[in-house]
């Protein structure tokens, strides 16, 4: 069976493929941008529980009865959940970048499909790039482009 393989020519990628690829490639970048833009707005939270931690952000603590939270408790979650908030988004912005780059070079088959995967998950942009690079991604021909 192998003797066969070795036979057949590996299909070859087509001016419309590469045009696909190279599009693709540059609504990457894009895309990333505008990821990492929306990853950034949660430093507004941020600022809000570093405020709450340092005890410069003036608070009531209320006068009932029952045991009110701790503010640099409360200001610790804000840090803590927009500080991962912001992380993840710029992190998935730079695989995003870095996939698009790949794209572009032919490189890491593996990566941009995962990557496309994860992207589905950013609507409405996010799932449009994602299924397209999908679709490309699976052809035969580019298959063989990136190996």
């Amino acid at each position: 069976m192998d003797a066969v393989n070795a036979l057949v020519p590996p299909p070859t990628l087509t001016d419309e493929d590469a045009s696909q690829l190279r599009l693709l490639s540059i609504f990457h970048y894009v895309v990333a941008a505008i990821t990492g833009l929306f990853s950034l707005f949660p430093v507004l939270h941020l600022a809000m529980g570093l405020a709450m931690v340092t005890g410069k952000l003036p608070m009531d603590q209320g006068t009932s009865g029952a045991q009110a939270l701790d503010p640099q408790l409360f200001g610790w979650f804000f840090v803590a959940f927009a500080g991962a908030f912001i992380a993840c988004g710029l992190t998935l912005a730079g695989f995003m970048a870095y996939a698009g780059r790949c794209l572009g070079r032919r490189r890491r088959h593996t990566l941009c499909l995962v990557v496309a995967a994860i992207s589905c998950m950013m609507m409405p942009f996010g799932t449009v790039l994602g299924v397209f690079t999908l679709i490309v991604l699976m052809r035969p021909a580019v298959k063989a482009a990136f190996a």
